[in-house]
């Protein structure tokens, strides 16, 4: 299904479908559209709401993970959400999965990671895309994917926009310092939720032992690799990334032990 943009006062979002709420937060680089195959398959049986970070356009003074927490926060009561959420996060939007939990654990039921920072990240492969230089941009935006093919010259021209402004520039390096600063290792073990990881085999981004390491420190995870895959699972292997998360949601999955 085409994506159908929302608005609600300042806030503009998906919402699709009825049923248990799974609110999913993209990343830095990311669109409502990077989570269209999760839309497609669980709108027939989930409420799926995504919310359009503003990393772009909120204050200046705001640009970094607790104001984009606080944004979830506000968007979650003018929506009225007020039942117990699955929160899924890709990239920037797993650390601020993460920290709204830790902010409001009663309002999260389970937690879906997929790439996350919070821990460690190497921002669009150790450097800032330049501006004006569309090549480098493309470079750097398949170098979030296992395949190449997947960075669509729609999506390169988005990154290209993006980074060809001023104001947007320095909210992401606001943004991206952020994250960078905002170091969870000492803070994950109170995180009682079950966890969700899946994770790219190939991701160099948030590679591997970062998996491992999230893994290791939330008490209730169980981590998934798939192999041929960047950065962006829930896009690039969208079939294994929903199978994943449909035995998850399952209600067997709510009681079964961790690693079952």
């Amino acid at each position: 299904m085409e994506l159908q943009i929302k608005q609600h006062h300042d806030f503009k979002y998906v919402d699709e479908g009825q049923g248990p709420l799974l609110l999913l937060l993209h990343g830095l680089f990311g669109a409502l559209s990077n989570w269209q195959g999760v839309v497609d398959e669980f709108a027939r049986t989930h409420r799926v709401v995504i919310p359009m970070l503003p990393v772009y356009d909120m204050p200046l003074t705001r640009a970094g993970i607790s104001g984009l927490v606080e944004f979830v926060e506000d968007f979650t009561k003018a929506m009225q959400l007020t039942e117990p959420a699955t929160v899924l996060g890709n990239s920037l939007g797993g650390h601020v999965a993460l920290v709204y939990t830790l902010r409001n654990p009663a309002r999260v039921q389970r937690l879906v990671l997929t790439g996350s920072s919070g821990l460690f990240e190497d921002s669009m492969g150790g450097s800032f895309p330049r501006r004006g230089d569309y090549a480098y941009v493309q470079e750097r935006v398949a170098y979030t994917f296992y395949d190449p093919h997947v960075a669509t010259k729609d999506l390169v021209d988005e990154v290209f926009n993006v980074t060809n402004s001023n104001a947007k520039c320095l909210r992401i390096i606001a943004i991206a310092r952020s994250a960078q600063r905002h170091n969870l290792t000492k803070d994950l073990g109170r995180i009682q939720a079950k966890t969700l990881l899946i994770w790219g085999l190939n991701d160099t981004i948030t590679p591997p032992m970062v998996a491992h390491e999230f893994n290791r420190l939330l008490p209730n995870a169980e981590l998934h690799f798939l192999d041929h895959c960047g950065h962006a699972p829930m896009m690039e292997r969208p079939q294994a990334f929903n199978r994943l998360l449909r035995r998850f949601l399952e209600p067997a999955a709510a009681t079964a032990p961790v690693g079952a």
